[in-house]
C-alpha cells in the first residue's frame, strides 16, 4: 500500500479536478475510455495487482497504460471520493472531449452514419444504453435535447465509458445538424418498407410521451416499429437497437425497399 501522504496528495488532486472531469466508474468504463483515446488523468484502485490481472484477462491492449496510471488507494478512501465504488474497485477521471470537436463530427458533410437524437430523455440508464449501441454500430453520434446531461456519471457508467467512441452532445432542437429527420412514431410508416439513409437523424422520444410536437413537425418522415397491438411501447434502447439494425441491413434486395420520395 502506498504511504499515507501519497494517498493524501492524490485525494487532494482528485478533488481539485473532479468537477470538470468525466468520472469513469469501474474497469470496463476505463478500458473503453483508454481504447478510444480519452485523456485519462487519474486512476485509483483498491487493489492494483487485481486490476492489472483483470486487464491481462479482459483487455491486454490497455494493460500497460493501466500499469502506468493506476495508484493503489485504500477502499475506505475511494468511498469518500465517489458515491458508490464499482465492484472492480476502480475509479478514474478523464477530460471531457471538446464540444467543438464533437460538433465538427456531428455536422460533417457527408455523414458516414446516422446520428441518434433522444428528445428530452429522462432515464439515465436508457441514455447510457443508447450511447453504447451507437458505439457498437459505429454511429456519428448521439444528441440529447432537454435538461438531462448525457455526460452525467450514471449515464457514463451505463454506457461503459463508450462516450469516447462517438460524439455525444446536448443541443437545442434549433441546433440539430442538417439531414433528414426520421422520427419514431406509432403513426408512422412501417420501418421495414424503407431504407434509412446514412445522413439521417434518427429521433426517439420517451416511452411515456414520445417525440415532442416541435420535433414531430420538423420530421422528414415518421417511422413506426412493428409491434403487437395493445402493447404500449418498447423500451427506448430496444427501439434504438431495432432501428439501427434495420439501417445496417442495407444489403436487402432493392425491390423490397421503398425508395425515397
Amino acid at each position: 500500500m502506498i504511504e499515507d501522504e501519497t494517498v493524501t496528495r492524490h485525494v487532494r488532486r482528485w478533488r481539485e479536478i473532479a468537477g470538470d472531469a468525466v468520472l469513469l466508474d469501474g474497469f470496463h468504463a476505463l478500458k473503453h475510455a483508454l481504447r478510444f483515446g480519452a485523456d485519462v488523468t487519474m486512476v485509483l484502485t483498491s487493489d492494483k495487482a487485481a486490476t492489472l490481472a483483470l486487464a491481462q484477462q479482459l483487455a491486454d491492449d490497455v494493460a500497460w497504460r493501466l500499469d502506468a496510471l493506476a495508484v493503489e488507494t485504500p477502499d475506505s478512501v475511494l468511498r469518500q471520493l465517489v458515491p458508490r465504488v464499482h465492484p472492480t474497485g476502480i475509479v478514474a477521471l478523464a477530460a471531457r472531449p471538446s464540444a467543438a470537436a464533437n460538433l465538427d463530427a456531428l455536422n460533417a458533410v457527408p455523414r458516414r452514419s446516422p446520428v441518434v437524437v433522444l428528445d428530452a430523455p429522462r432515464n439515465l440508464g436508457n441514455i447510457g444504453a443508447v450511447i453504447r449501441l451507437a458505439a457498437g454500430f459505429d454511429l456519428t453520434g448521439v444528441i440529447t435535447t432537454g435538461d438531462t446531461d448525457p455526460w452525467h456519471p450514471h449515464v457514463v457508467r451505463a454506457a461503459a465509458g463508450l462516450h469516447f467512441a462517438t460524439a455525444v452532445e446536448r443541443l437545442a432542437l434549433s441546433d440539430l445538424p442538417l439531414g433528414p429527420i426520421y422520427a419514431l412514431d406509432p403513426e408512422g410508416e412501417d420501418i421495414r418498407s424503407m431504407r434509412i439513409p446514412d445522413d439521417a437523424l434518427l429521433a426517439f422520444g420517451s416511452e411515456r410521451h414520445g417525440i415532442s410536437p416541435q420535433l414531430r413537425s420538423r420530421a422528414t418522415r415518421l417511422v413506426a416499429l412493428p409491434m403487437r397491438p395493445q402493447v404500449s411501447s418498447f423500451n427506448l434502447a430496444t427501439s434504438v437497437a431495432m432501428a439501427l439494425f434495420h439501417w445496417r441491413s442495407h444489403d436487402k434486395p432493392e425491390e423490397q425497399l421503398k425508395p425515397e420520395e
